[in-house]
């Protein structure tokens, strides 16, 4: 028997210490060491959505965060409607290999559709082989290559 998709609710001011922890995780995977005052302004942005953005958490039987999605919408040259970027995704050790992932990306398409959006899109390492299993099944893989320029 499988184990059902778990819940995912928006994020919520009173999720701090617990998306906080997920937050960590996150930012030792891609080895990022943020100021904590952008981590602040971030959890704030997308608790209140604004600037488009908003946050999303897989929670356990208790309503406890066990990962998070993190979008934002944007306007589009190739769409009257805009698309949805899926910024952050991220499930913590504990319930991985569950269904909180793709609950998390299927949770964002459906809050992007009701938002207007007609695509979403996410990026990752090309390392990242677990996740990128996952993302083969929930999406198509696209020939685009992504640059970075820093603005700072």
């Amino acid at each position: 028997m499988s184990t059902p998709a778990p819940s995912v609710r928006p994020l919520r001011p009173a999720d701090r210490e617990a998306w906080q922890a997920l937050w960590d995780g996150y930012l030792r995977f891609y080895r990022e060491d943020l100021d904590p005052h952008v981590t602040d302004v971030t959890f704030g942005r997308l608790c209140a959505g604004e600037d488009a953005m908003f946050g999303l958490v897989a929670v356990d039987g208790e309503d406890r965060p066990v990962g998070f999605a993190h979008a934002l919408l944007h306007g589009s040259t190739w769409s009257p409607a805009g698309y949805c970027y899926l910024e952050d995704l991220f499930v913590g050790p504990a319930a991985r290999g569950g269904a909180a992932g793709r609950a998390l990306i299927d949770a964002t398409a459906a809050e992007a559709r009701r938002r207007g959006a007609t695509k979403l899109y996410w990026h990752t390492q090309s390392y990242n082989g677990r996740a990128r299993s996952l993302y083969d099944q929930a999406g198509a893989l696209s020939s685009q290559v992504v640059y970075e320029r820093e603005l700072g």
